[in-house]
């Protein structure tokens, strides 16, 4: 059992803190970030999934928090529409992670793949899509739909988790009309809410490793700083195409688990 950093090997150490980098990057520029993080985390040795999943989450809040922040500072997202729609996520991403704690992720993988393919084609099909915002609804309209996608993704961050910052981001463009930019910079507040959510569930199981997570977080924000500032400056162009391109990766990671579930019974 891990039980802090002085029983992992440096290379360890070294592998987390890149991949903690590299996730706090894609995060902050358009979410999937545990694409790369919580993989890493797995191959730790003597570490529990529950433990990889706990501390993941608290490497992932130092991310999105940083992001959050730049974004805020830089980008002035309407805070009206991201508080209340983080809220609303954190109690979601708290039920998910309840219910993961007792139902296999394997039953909703292959509706997350059909709906990730659905998103891709979509967003490729319509290169005008999230360049301006225009907002489609007003007042009571637009914060519920703002509160049903918040308590969907918070919901499935807390189950599943890969992916919940571009489904925020496609959801707020198509749905609410934001642009690429706009939408990243209110779904860097909403995935820190999401992640705080889950890890409130986590804490009290003392599956959390701090040091580990610690080591993990710095290396998120500074990930998380730099990717912000260039999907600032770069704009929703930018942060379409690493949208694509962390989608399309999503689609191949979600598939083959699917795929090696409905294969392993038939081998065994």
């Amino acid at each position: 059992m891990v039980s802090g950093l002085e029983e992992i090997r440096l290379a360890t150490i070294l592998l987390v803190v890149v991949a903690g980098f590299a996730a706090g990057w894609v995060d902050a520029v358009v979410g999937g970030g545990g694409l790369l993080q919580l993989p890493a985390m797995l191959l730790v040795p003597g570490i529990t999934p529950v433990e990889a999943l706990a501390t993941n989450k608290m490497g992932s809040i130092f991310g999105t928090t940083t992001s959050a922040v730049t974004y805020y500072r830089r980008a002035h997202p309407d805070l009206r529409t991201a508080v209340p729609m983080a809220l609303i996520a954190l109690a979601g991403s708290f039920a998910g992670a309840v219910v993961a704690s007792s139902l296999p992720s394997s039953v909703f993988k292959p509706i997350i793949v059909v709906a990730l393919i659905v998103v891709a084609v979509f967003t490729a099909l319509r290169p005008t899509v999230g360049t301006l915002t225009r907002l489609k609804y007003t007042g009571r309209r637009h914060h519920g739909t703002a509160g049903a996608i918040g308590i969907v993704i918070g919901f499935y961050d807390g189950l599943i988790g890969p992916g919940t910052g571009s489904f925020l981001i496609i959801a707020m463009v198509t749905m609410l009309g934001y642009s690429f930019l706009g939408a990243s910079a209110k779904a860097k507040i909403v995935n820190m809410a999401t992640n705080f959510g889950a890890l409130m569930f986590f804490l009290p199981t003392g599956s959390l490793l701090w040091g580990l997570g610690l080591v993990l977080g710095l290396a998120n924000m500074g990930g998380g700083y730099l990717g912000s500032r260039m999907a600032i400056s770069q704009g929703s162009r930018f942060i379409r195409t690493v949208f694509l391109c962390v989608v399309g990766a999503l689609i191949l990671k979600l598939g083959y688990d699917v795929w090696v579930e409905n294969i392993r019974p038939l081998d065994e």
